[in-house]
């Protein structure tokens, strides 16, 4: 039985709500995932994959649907080709000297994209739904994808990493979108 059997039916599975900027929880530092958050961990995937999938979304961390726990969702790859993967307390072993240039969006900052460089290739450290400690090598996309992540388990969000000036034009124009959406 593999961990993920529920997305089969995924269509059938209401999408967690997702912060939007500024919600002050987007900003709070996640706490280590413990044995005894496992239940509710797994109980909140599905709604958190579905959300994820259906924003359309590659990567997903616990605090832009409120729950506190260090852990998140990726999944680069095209929906009929579905490679879920679940991290939980992710930890950046090591990274290339070698920079990379990628434009980089979020769901909890929707239609709002800048240029974020970060590093090329990362290694990453991080338990499995199953309790398996996992260690991989990911480049390009991936990479970009789980440090982006990882971030928001920090409390940190991809304009962070921009000058002062775009972030606030990113901040205002999304405040403006959001207030014409109500």
């Amino acid at each position: 039985m593999s961990s993920f059997d529920f997305l089969d039916g995924l269509d059938a599975v209401p999408p967690t709500p997702i912060l939007i900027a500024p919600h002050p929880v987007l900003r709070q530092v996640a706490r280590p995932v413990r044995p005894e958050d496992m239940d509710a961990l797994r109980a909140a995937l599905p709604g958190m994959f579905s959300a994820m999938y259906a924003a359309p979304g590659i990567g997903l961390a616990a605090p832009q649907v409120g729950i506190g726990l260090r852990f998140a969702l990726v999944d680069i790859s095209e929906e009929d080709q579905r490679n879920p993967i679940v991290l939980i307390n992710p930890e950046i072993v090591s990274e290339s000297e070698e920079m990379a240039v990628r434009e980089e969006g979020c769901l909890s900052l929707p239609n709002q994209y800048a240029d974020v460089i970060r590093p090329h290739a990362v290694r990453v450290r991080y338990r499995t739904v199953d309790g398996a400690e996992e260690e991989r090598d990911v480049d390009e996309l991936l990479a970009t994808c789980i440090q982006h992540e990882m971030d928001h388990l920090d409390g940190i969000l991809f304009v962070d990493h921009l000058s002062t000036l775009k972030r606030n034009m990113i901040m205002r124009r999304l405040a403006k979108e959001q207030k014409a959406r109500r």
